[in-house]
């Protein structure tokens, strides 16, 4: 018999109270099927589909929600991960994008295209406490530092990165970097974080104390997401014409590896431990997992249609 997610999540906790599962799932919203697919870490195969709402994009967790930007309705999705259904809807600003939750767990970040802004939310209520203006035109991505005190804003229509003070609730400055930002990710000290440039195909490495670049990697062509180590020895780079991904070493900024995956990589995310990295390709409908031991994909797991990214937890 094969049990669904929610069904071995129940059978493992009944069985073994206060169990830590160590295997971790990946969690992929598939923007044309309306889904989101479960991926088993341990066995990298697709074990539950999940309800994502119209058009999922976005996505972040908690651990025992799910938090998926919906375009149609320009709202917030919640999914309940225990009982594998919506929770509620956050009515957010016309095409919502890219979703992240911070490090305790109590914000959630929804860059907010059409009204150039940020929404910042209560996790445990859902109530809007803010909607923060930008430079930048179609926000994508809107990332928490590590230590909560910074929100780094990536947008299409922009050469900078624009920077919110969480706690202050308004954009503070802005870093120059290269045309149409996409990804964004901090090493774990908040102090440096890596943006991709899609139109330049380029990384930039980012100073967030000074405010200013201090590096430019060339990658691959339209590089796009940006995943980065637990132990911030390395970012990884999707790159969307290639269909490759880039390791960059953040110890001297080189490009370590290039890998192929699938057909236009976007959004990525890597297990708790960095051993494996999760990669959606948007065109091959299915996600490419990477040993990053070894530097190599391991194979590729179909999921839904149209996949925008990963989220682990």
């Amino acid at each position: 018999m094969r049990l669904t997610l929610s069904g071995r999540l129940l059978l493992a906790c009944t069985a073994f109270p206060g169990l830590v599962l160590a295997a971790p799932f990946a969690y992929v919203p598939n923007e044309k099927s309306a889904t989101v697919s479960v991926i088993d870490t341990a066995t990298d195969s697709v074990v539950d589909t999940l309800p994502g709402g119209k058009r999922p994009r976005g996505i972040a967790t908690d651990g025992q929600r799910l938090y998926i930007s919906e375009a149609p309705s320009s709202s917030l999705v919640v999914v309940d991960l225990a009982r594998r259904q919506l929770l509620r809807s956050i009515r957010l600003g016309e095409s919502p994008e890219g979703v992240s939750v911070s490090t305790d767990g109590r914000l959630i970040a929804a860059a907010v295209e059409e009204s150039n802004s940020v929404s910042l939310i209560q996790a445990a209520t859902g109530k809007v406490l803010a909607d923060i203006k930008v430079q930048g035109k179609n926000p994508e991505h809107a990332v928490f530092s590590p230590d909560g005190q910074w929100l780094l804003v990536s947008a299409e229509e922009a050469e900078q990165v624009d920077l919110i003070d969480v706690a202050a609730r308004k954009q503070v400055a802005s870093i120059a970097v290269g045309r149409r930002p996409r990804g964004i990710g901090f090493l774990p000290d908040s102090r440096r974080a890596y943006v991709a440039c899609e139109l330049d195909s380029t990384v930039y490495a980012l100073d967030v104390t000074t405010r200013q670049a201090t590096a430019t990697i060339k990658t691959g062509t339209f590089s796009n997401g940006i995943a980065v180590a637990p132990d911030g020895s390395r970012v990884y780079v999707s790159n969307g014409k290639d269909g490759t991904v880039s390791a960059i070493r953040t110890a001297d900024n080189q490009v370590e590896a290039t890998i192929p995956v699938g057909k236009r990589p976007w959004n990525m995310a890597l297990t708790p431990d960095g051993r494996k990295l999760y990669v959606a390709n948007g065109k091959s409908n299915s996600v490419s997992v990477i040993d990053t031991t070894r530097l190599e994909n391991i194979g590729d797991v179909p999921v839904g249609e149209l996949p925008w990214g990963v989220v682990i937890r």
